[in-house]
């Protein structure tokens, strides 16, 4: 396939200010896209631009990655009904570096570019700004952008002075990088179209020259209708430290059929033939689900690496049994355990390493995160939300008990504990 043909089958192109998505191929790009740096860490809600400029990468292309280091301290105010609250310079910094770092991880030794705007804004003196830059933008067509439009019209919360300025920090972020890199591409989101002409109407007042733009559609879970990731009960980070592996792998493992397929397209660099094969597999054995598991490997090795990924599949096979479809979880439960940061597990009692058969319940989920009062631990004993898989005193065969009672006797040691089809958790010895 050609670079527009595989943008178009991924589902990579929402607009252009190229003629068409063809014309794409007729040129060498030096393509750039930014990332705000107001969060801990990327979510998964960042893959799928970061999957695109992939793309680009494999046609042979160059990229640019531009960590928000100047505009985060402003705050991007689309989509926003209020002002941000403005986070400071110390952790704003803290974010950008954990941002480049996990942007090194992801594109590896691809030829790809790392900058921050910090590093042209903190210097640039407001005057040369105001002549060099503000001069260049009619107040008219930016107030009747949306995003401005809504907080200035009746019942608006009103846009302060520094995110009316947003538009124009991008725009000048893209001239920036026209002027230092040849960069002749911007990559957004559907949402950034306003943001991203400035910087091409910006470029072609100073230097006369045509640069482009392409934004990505929203990926849309087909099950709730919402933007991905914005369903879920939790945020779900590419920081470790943040959504642990297996949680994250369980995150991907728990896609509805109706998007898993979509998502390899995604978010996964698998070729069409590839997909193909798994939507056929997944065709003749639904209930194998071929396509959420293809996905959960696929992206939690490219996120989290080969080791991590098997113990991913290890925690998952622990813990549902009844669906052996992975042939790569070979990893068994004492090496699950060893390899479970401490921080994660769950000391029975005063932490000895002793256990009792019976053993009170609740105070274990009340250590689990996410469970935050004794009426949820009710609720969830209640509904039977809750199983412990248990080794038993003979062998290290597991066996899954549900719990139903705030003290229930068990048939063996418990080794992890379950919530629904999400939280699992290991218990220390």
């Amino acid at each position: 396939m050609t670079l527009a043909e595989e943008l178009k089958w991924r589902g990579f192109i929402q607009d252009t200010t190229l003629e068409n998505a063809e014309r794409l191929d007729d040129h060498a790009w030096t393509l750039y896209i930014g990332f705000d740096a107001t969060a801990l860490s990327q979510t998964v809600g960042n893959l799928a631009p970061m999957m695109a400029v992939k793309t680009f990468l494999r046609h042979g292309h160059k990229a640019i990655i531009l960590a928000g280091g100047a505009t985060s301290l402003i705050g991007d105010p689309g989509g926003k009904e209020n002002e941000r609250i403005l986070q400071s310079k110390d952790r704003i910094a803290a974010n950008v570096a954990n941002a480049q770092a996990q942007f090194a991880l992801i594109f590896g030794k691809a030829p790809v570019t790392y900058v921050n705007n910090l590093d042209w804004y903190k210097d640039f003196n407001v005057l040369d700004f105001l002549r060099d830059v503000g001069k260049n933008f009619s107040m008219t067509p930016l107030i009747q952008r949306d995003y401005i439009a809504s907080r200035l019209g009746e019942g608006g919360a009103g846009i302060s002075y520094a995110e009316f300025s947003y538009t124009l920090l991008q725009g000048y972020d893209y001239l920036k990088l026209f002027e230092d890199y040849g960069c002749n591409l911007q990559l957004g989101g559907s949402d950034q179209w306003g943001n991203c002409i400035s910087g091409v109407d910006l470029i072609r007042r100073k230097h006369g020259q045509a640069v482009h733009v392409v934004t990505l559609p929203l990926v849309i879970n087909q099950a709730t209708g919402k933007k991905f990731g914005k369903s879920e009960e939790q945020t779900v980070w590419l920081d470790p430290a943040l959504t642990h592996p297996s949680d994250f792998y369980q995150f991907w493992l728990n896609t509805s059929d109706l998007d898993a397929l979509n998502y390899l397209k995604i978010f996964t660099e698998l070729d069409k033939e590839e997909i193909e094969g798994v939507g056929r597999e997944q065709a003749a054995d639904p209930a194998g689900r071929a396509a959420q598991r293809r996905l959960a490997e696929s992206v939690t090795a490219a996120i989290h690496g080969a080791d991590n990924l098997r113990i991913c599949r290890a925690f998952a096979q622990l813990a549902f049994p009844g669906s052996r479809k992975d042939k790569g979880a070979d990893a068994d439960w004492p090496d699950v355990l060893e390899l479970e940061p401490a921080a994660r597990k769950i000391r029975l009692g005063d932490g000895t390493g002793s256990w009792q058969p019976a053993v009170l319940f609740d105070e274990l989920l009340s250590k689990l995160p996410g469970v935050e009062s004794r009426t949820q631990i009710k609720e969830l004993l209640d509904n039977k939300a809750v199983k412990v898989v248990v080794k038993n005193a003979e062998d290290t065969d597991l066996s899954i008990q549900p719990l139903d009672s705030r003290r229930t006797a068990l048939g063996g040691e418990p080794v992890l504990i379950i919530i629904g089809k999400n939280t699992i958790r290991a218990i220390a010895e």
